[in-house]
């Protein structure tokens, strides 16, 4: 099951553990329970003296097992074998299950154990699925905090007569008390914000009546993180106020063009920018979305930036580094049928179309890339491009070309995406060069089509381009003074990590210039 290096690994990770474990399976006769057998074996062996296992569980779902500290009351099952992205997630909760303290600001583990009612969490998740481990390690915290939160991990995978069930065709999926309670990525901040009530209110006044910054960074991706290095440097107080930190480099996968770095993933890449942000002792406040800027010229000395939540921060000068987010099609049928055929992470949700039809809306290297990826797991892809030719790389055109289970439409109008019973069953499109109309019968649609910038919120107070850029000049300046703007939200052209790191550290140098002149 385990490789000797992973098992070597592993070992290491289960010297942390102080804390009695034990582990209950529920296993079939099948070929995952086998695993599973021995999976659990192989941790026990690694651990004997403080980890236990059993074999005589009943649960339904086969196999499963559960997972807790001896002695306690708390309630957390892993249903399918807990692999790929997901091993973290595993070894994760038997580090905090045998008393290793989890990497969760105090508060946030007071709030989660605070928390009071019947909390049955459900998360379907797919192990492929990069954005997957932040949901599953957020509510296996929950439940080894608080014994009023339970919480069963499903691999999809293996527990494919329920992901039919409760038409699930995107993941992460989480069911609170049966319901279904969220879609996509979320942080245990996130979570625990949905449950308390009285958070939002709470974290807006702490954050009003946090001092001025020198530097306040809006957004939290490569821009934003290179700029709050640079800035801090300097040894001026600096924030960060982030949607979510890494932004869109959360959800790419594969990133080999990123100099000195020969190979990584997005996840991976955006942890690292996080880790080195906060040894700087940058003030780092995650999940918090502006809704509104004034510049110190309207302000009255200091420039404002106003939260959704209601608090507000004061800063000397402003770097907005929102950066960008998929651009939605914008056809009848898109967002009545997002998550249930309609999806944007082939990576995620790519899986979940196993043997199934799909497209994939555009033609540039993004699109094609998932045409590829998603070729070697579905049954066909039919590939949609506007212009009358792919815009791909000539390398990952050639690629397409060579798979036997692609079509390619150039010189197509996506015009509608089709369904009946609340899923996806097609696509129509029209060509271009004849007005003639088609439909094509699929179950999964994948856009890729670009970027649009998070700029909304800003107008009427920063310039922006037609295209929604912030229109910056060569120094990061915006029209406000006080104000600058990096990465993918502005008007600079190639929008690439590296790019968007340069463009964040020249505003923040731009920035610390504006500081000490005026």
């Amino acid at each position: 099951m385990l490789d000797d290096t992973l098992k070597s690994q592993l070992g290491a990770y289960l010297e942390r553990v102080t804390l009695p474990i034990e582990i209950v399976a529920s296993l079939g006769e099948d070929d995952n329970s086998v695993e599973m057998r021995d999976l659990l074996q192989t941790i026990q062996s690694l651990r004997s003296d403080k980890i236990t296992v059993a074999y005589d569980g009943q649960d339904a779902r086969k196999p499963s097992f559960t997972l807790k500290r001896a002695g306690t009351d708390t309630s957390l099952r892993f249903a399918g074998l807990p692999l790929g992205h997901e091993f973290t997630s595993l070894v994760l909760a038997l580090l905090w299950s045998g008393g290793h303290p989890p990497k969760v600001e105090q508060d946030v583990i007071d709030q989660i154990k605070g928390l009071d009612g019947d909390f049955n969490f459900e998360v379907y998740m797919s192990l492929t699925c990069h954005n997957c481990p932040d949901v599953v390690q957020a509510l296996s915290l929950m439940a080894i905090l608080n014994p009023k939160v339970k919480t069963t991990v499903i691999e999809g995978g293996a527990f494919q007569d329920e992901i039919n069930a409760r038409e699930i065709m995107a993941v992460p999926s989480v069911y609170l008390n049966g319901a279904l309670f969220g879609n996509g990525r979320m942080l245990v901040e996130e979570i625990v914000a949905k449950l308390d009530t009285g958070a939002a209110d709470k974290d807006a006044a702490k954050l009003s009546a946090k001092d001025p910054y020198d530097v306040l960074i809006v957004g939290g991706g490569p821009a934003g993180a290179a700029a709050a290095v640079y800035a801090a440097r300097k040894g001026i107080r600096v924030g960060v106020a982030a949607e979510r930190f890494g932004g869109q480099v959360n959800d790419t996968m594969a990133i080999e063009n990123y100099i000195s770095v020969q190979e990584t993933d997005g996840p991976k890449f955006a942890a690292a920018l996080e880790a080195q942000t906060r040894s700087y002792g940058v003030d780092i406040m995650n999940l918090q979305r502006a809704d509104k800027i004034i510049p110190a010229t309207q302000a009255g000395g200091l420039a404002e930036v106003v939260l959704a939540n209601g608090g507000t921060l004061k800063a000397k000068t402003v770097i907005l580094s929102t950066g960008a987010r998929w651009r939605n099609v914008n056809v009848p049928g898109e967002q009545e049928y997002k998550n249930k055929g309609v999806a944007y992470c082939p990576h995620c949700d790519g899986p979940l179309f196993k043997g199934k039809r799909t497209a994939v809306i555009g033609g540039g290297n993004s699109g094609i890339e998932a045409a590829i990826d998603l070729a070697g797991i579905v049954a066909h892809v039919t590939v949609i491009e506007f212009a009358d030719q792919l815009k791909a790389d000539a390398v990952l055109v050639k690629k397409l070309n060579s798979l036997p289970n692609v079509t390619v439409h150039t010189n197509a109008q996506t015009t509608e995406i089709t369904g009946a019973d609340g899923k996806v069953n097609g696509l129509k499109y029209k060509d271009r060069a004849t007005g003639v109309e088609h439909h094509v019968e699929l179950e999964g649609v994948f856009v890729q089509i670009g970027l649009v910038p998070n700029t909304e919120w800003l107008k009427g107070t920063i310039e922006l381009s037609k295209f929604g850029e912030i229109i910056v000049d060569a120094k990061g300046h915006t029209n406000a003074s006080g104000v600058f703007a990096a990465g993918d939200c502005t008007t600079v052209p190639f929008k690439q990590i590296v790019i968007a790191a340069g463009e964040g550290s020249k505003a923040a140098l731009s920035a610390f210039d504006y500081l000490i002149r005026n």
